[in-house]
């Protein structure tokens, strides 16, 4: 038993220090809870063939004149050529089962454009939380758990979930935690968790879109395994592994 290695655990903060990861190997957690990647679980949970993710609005506004759907907003505001825009309710619908969408936010697809080249790249949030955790736990690769943030600065959102899928992770007691950031995420979550919603009033994103009307979907986004997929980054696009 005391053979057995343990895997690495490290979360990220933020885009501007994902330079500093060494993940080739590694499987990648790409995180943006409001709403990125909540919107990919439900989209793929609710029956999209396929995203593909992209990280500028030009390469965006391409797909939808080669025919594709789009989704696609800048600061919470749909994009003026857009089908969709970033939230998951616009994907519970049977319009969307079995397409291919084009898709670009402000931070989430931007951070998946970086950590392509990595061992593996998984999509994470509360949505899919447990399943996520499970396939971590049984595989063999170390981990990185890459928090989009807000425009490459530090956010609460990416850094509350990151610490709960740490705190999960650790407690399986397959993985090692040298990690700072991991340190101070799990003890992050420690303080929010009795009160996740009343905690992420703080978060200045849960401001912005309250200010646009988009706050409807804060509650969906914090509640665990409500859309039990786990997407995964192959040939370009996302899809259920």
């Amino acid at each position: 038993m005391n053979d057995v290695k343990l895997k690495s655990l490290e979360i990220c903060l933020t885009p501007a220090l994902f330079p500093t990861f060494d993940d080739s190997g590694k499987t990648v957690i790409l995180v943006d809870i409001l709403r990125a990647t909540s919107t990919i679980c439900a989209a793929l949970h609710y029956g999209v063939k396929k995203i593909i993710p992209v990280a500028s609005v030009d390469e965006a506004r391409a797909y939808k004149e080669k025919g594709f759907l789009v989704a696609g907003e800048r600061d919470g505001k749909v994009l003026d050529f857009a089908d969709f825009g970033n939230s998951p309710y616009n994907f519970m619908n049977e319009k969307v089962i079995g397409k291919t969408i084009a898709y670009t936010t402000t931070n989430g697809t931007k951070a998946i454009s970086m950590a392509t080249g990595c061992g593996e790249l998984l999509i994470g949030s509360y949505l899919n939380h447990r399943v996520l955790a499970d396939y971590l736990i049984k595989g063999d690769q170390d981990v990185i758990i890459f928090c989009s943030g807000w425009k490459s600065k530090f956010n609460l959102e990416d850094t509350l979930f990151a610490g709960a899928l740490a705190e999960t992770l650790m407690e399986s007691k397959t993985f090692s935690n040298n990690c700072d950031s991991t340190h101070a995420a799990i003890d992050l979550w420690s303080l929010a968790k009795s009160d996740l919603l009343s905690y992420i009033n703080k978060a200045a994103h849960r401001e912005r879109l309250r200010k646009l009307g988009l706050d409807d979907i804060l509650e969906y986004c914090h509640t665990f395994d409500a859309a039990p997929v786990l997407p995964v980054y192959v040939d370009n696009a996302i899809i259920a592994k």
